[in-house]
């Protein structure tokens, strides 16, 4: 692997650097986007429980909000309790929105890991024919400079298009993974939202 770094040139290394970026983004959101941090399945019934029991007080709403991103939308909807269906719509909707940036978080940084991978690629490609012609000279070719440098554009290419794949394919997965998440946190949220203007 090494060696290969070594015959890539120059260009590898901020390919190399994108790849590790790409791989720590990917490992921490799909750490983050586990359905039990961010839906416990408990919390509902948590919920309905305080609020038949009218145990709804700034210490409760605290908790439930500390407890995972449903439990924020949750708690502001709580908060406003005894408020009109669109007060409590508007509010779940607001906080809503400030969960969905938190569950994409980095995610454009990944969508700009695959786009700009190949770019890099080409980018060494673009270095390593810059070294082949200028190895030639009529008549005197070095045929190891010409190898080095065809060694540096195919290497920075297929390292390129090596890291973008995997990386669209992670993008796409955990958009429709924050998706899924915010599906059900709507669900829930509309769920307490008719016990809540019964």
């Amino acid at each position: 692997m090494q060696a290969i770094f070594i015959e890539a040139g120059w260009p590898i290394w901020p390919l190399l650097f994108i790849s590790v970026a790409g791989l720590a983004i990917v490992i921490e959101r799909m750490m983050a986007l586990r359905t039990q941090l961010n839906i416990p399945p408990a919390l509902i019934h948590d919920v309905r429980r305080h609020l038949r029991a009218g145990s709804v007080d700034s210490a409760t709403l605290a908790l439930i909000a500390k407890n995972s991103p449903l439990g924020e939308i949750l708690a502001a909807m709580l908060d406003k309790k005894g408020k009109s269906e669109a007060i409590l719509r508007q509010t779940a909707e607001e906080t809503a929105g400030d969960v969905a940036y938190k569950l994409n978080r980095y995610l454009p940084t990944l969508a700009m890991i695959a786009t700009i991978a190949p770019l890099m690629g080409l980018f060494g490609t673009v270095v390593g024919m810059i070294e082949i012609f200028a190895s030639f000279q009529p008549g005197n070719t070095d045929p190891g400079a010409l190898a080095r440098g065809i060694s540096v554009a195919l290497y920075n290419t297929g390292f390129g298009i090596l890291i973008a794949i995997p990386a669209v394919i992670a993008h796409r997965a955990l958009r429709s993974r924050v998706d899924y998440l915010l599906f059900e946190m709507e669900q829930s949220a509309r769920s307490l939202l008719k016990q809540l203007t019964v």
